[in-house]
C-alpha cells in the first residue's frame, strides 16, 4: 500500500513517530515539523511560525524560497534538467565564467554535496602532488586541522579528529596529516617533501564558530607557498557572504590555490557544489578521472547562478558585516554565569556555554527562534543574510528571555 496524501494531515507527533520508525537514526533534530518557508520564517504543520536562525547550515544565505531563485528554477525545468557530461549544455559555461568573475580562480569543477567538492579536491590534490610535484605514487600527504569539518565520506572522515566521526568506520584513508587549528608553526613543522596540500577552513563552523589568530591565514599562504604546496580554502559555510565578505579568507590579504564551495551555491533549491582553482592543479584531470552524473547538470547550473545574482544584487555580505557586528554586540550584553564566551564573524555566531546547549536551543525553539547547539556546548546562530535589523532584535529578546532566566 502507498501512502497518499491523507499523510499531509498528520500532526507533528504522528509525523516524529513515522521518522523515528522508519528513518536511520543519524540525526538529532529539534522537534519541530517544517511544512513551509518563506525568507527567514518557516511554518509546522500545525501552522506555528518559526524564525529559522540557522539558514541549513549557511545554505540559504538568501533565504527560503527566494523568488528570483525560484523563477529561475521553474523557467529551466521547462526546458531540460538533466544531460549528464556525455553532453554539453548551455547553462554550464555561463557558471564557470560567474565562479571565475567572482572567485578569480581560473577553472571549476562542479558536484552536488559539499562532500564531493572536499573529494574533489582530495583527488586534485593529490594528483597534483605526484604529476606535477613529483612525490613518489602513493606518498602523497595532505595536511589538515584538529576539530575540523569537512564531510562524512569514508576519505574525509579519515582526515578528522573527532572520534565519533571515525568509530567504527575503518578501515580509514591513510596520507592526512592533522595540526592545531591557527598554528603556523605547527603547519611549517608538520610540512614534508611529500606534502602535496593544506586543506583548511578560514572559519571553523562545526567546531564552535572558531577564528583562527589574526595573520594564521596569511602566514599560511606563506608557508605553502615556499615549501610547494597547494594552499587549499573549505568556504562550503564560510563563503558566499556568510562573514561579511563574498568569501572569509578576505578578512586578510591572501590568494588561495582552491576554494571549496557548496551550500549557499544554491540558496537552498538544489544540491550543488564546485571545487574552483588555478588551472594548473585542474589540469591533472583527464576524461574519465573524474565526474558526476549530475554533477553540473542544466538546472543546477541555471539555479546557482541565480543564487549567485542575488548574494550579488543585494550585497548581502555587506549586510551580513553591519547586522553582525550590531547583533554580536547585542549579544555579548547577555547576563549568564554560564556563559563562557560569545565569537563570530558576520552572522556567523557562536554561544559557548559551560554545559549542555541543548537544553537552550529547545527554550528557543517553544519561543519561536530556531537553532542547534554543536560539538555539545555551543549554540550556533547563523540566519539567512535577508533578516532585517528589527528581524533581529525580536530574535535577541528570545535569547535574552532563555539565556537570563
Amino acid at each position: 500500500m502507498i501512502a497518499t496524501e491523507e499523510s499531509a494531515q498528520l500532526s507533528s507527533q504522528e509525523f516524529i513517530a513515522l521518522e523515528d520508525r522508519y528513518g536511520a537514526h543519524n540525526y538529532h533534530p529539534l522537534d519541530v515539523i517544517v511544512e513551509r518557508a518563506e525568507g527567514i520564517w518557516v511554518w509546522d504543520v500545525e501552522g506555528n511560525r518559526y524564525l529559522d536562525f540557522l539558514a541549513a547550515y549557511s545554505a540559504l544565505n538568501q533565504g527560503h524560497c527566494h523568488p528570483a531563485i525560484r523563477a529561475a528554477a521553474e523557467e529551466q525545468m521547462k526546458k531540460v534538467t538533466l544531460t549528464s557530461r556525455a553532453f554539453r549544455n548551455d547553462q554550464l559555461p555561463r557558471l564557470y565564467q560567474l565562479l571565475h568573475e567572482l572567485t578569480g580562480m581560473d577553472v571549476a569543477l562542479p558536484m552536488n554535496s559539499g562532500a564531493e567538492a572536499v573529494e574533489t579536491a582530495f583527488k586534485a590534490a593529490r594528483k597534483w602532488g605526484e604529476k606535477v610535484k613529483g612525490i613518489p605514487a602513493g606518498r602523497q600527504e595532505i595536511i589538515v586541522c584538529s576539530n575540523n569539518f569537512h564531510g562524512r565520506t569514508i576519505t574525509i572522515i579519515s582526515a578528522s579528529s573527532d572520534a565519533q566521526y571515525r568509530d567504527g568506520f575503518g578501515p580509514l584513508t591513510p596520507g592526512f596529516v592533522v595540526i592545531a587549528y591557527g598554528d603556523a608553526g605547527a603547519l611549517e613543522r608538520a610540512i614534508t617533501a611529500n606534502t602535496c596540500a593544506f586543506v583548511v577552513e578560514p572559519i571553523q563552523g562545526e567546531a564552535g564558530i572558531q577564528i583562527p589568530p589574526a595573520g594564521f591565514l596569511e602566514q599560511a599562504a606563506r608557508i605553502c607557498r615556499e615549501n610547494d604546496v597547494l594552499f587549499i580554502l573549505d568556504e562550503i559555510q564560510s563563503g558566499l557572504g556568510r562573514t561579511g565578505k563574498m568569501f572569509a579568507y578576505q578578512h586578510e590579504d591572501v590568494v588561495p590555490d582552491g576554494i571549496i564551495v557548496g551550500k549557499a551555491l544554491s540558496g537552498g533549491f538544489y544540491p550543488v557544489s564546485a571545487f574552483v582553482t588555478r588551472k594548473a592543479v585542474m589540469d591533472v584531470f583527464t576524461p574519465g578521472d573524474h565526474g558526476s552524473t549530475f554533477g553540473g547538470n542544466p538546472l543546477a547550473c541555471a539555479i546557482a547562478r541565480a543564487a549567485l545574482q542575488v548574494i550579488v544584487d543585494e550585497d548581502l555580505p555587506a549586510r551580513s558585516a553591519q547586522l553582525g557586528e550590531y547583533f554580536l554586540g547585542r549579544l555579548k550584553t547577555l547576563k549568564n554565569p554560564h556563559i563562557r564566551e560569545i565569537r563570530g564573524r558576520g552572522l556567523w555566531i557562536g554561544l559557548e556555554l559551560d554545559r549542555a546547549a541543548r537544553p537552550y536551543c529547545e527554550a528557543l525553539k517553544d519561543k519561536g527562534l530556531l537553532c542547534k547547539e554543536t560539538h555539545v556546548n555551543v549554540i550556533r546562530f547563523a540566519p539567512p543574510l535577508v533578516i532585517t535589523k528589527d528581524e533581529l532584535d525580536w530574535a535577541f529578546d528570545r535569547i535574552r528571555e532563555v539565556m537570563e532566566a
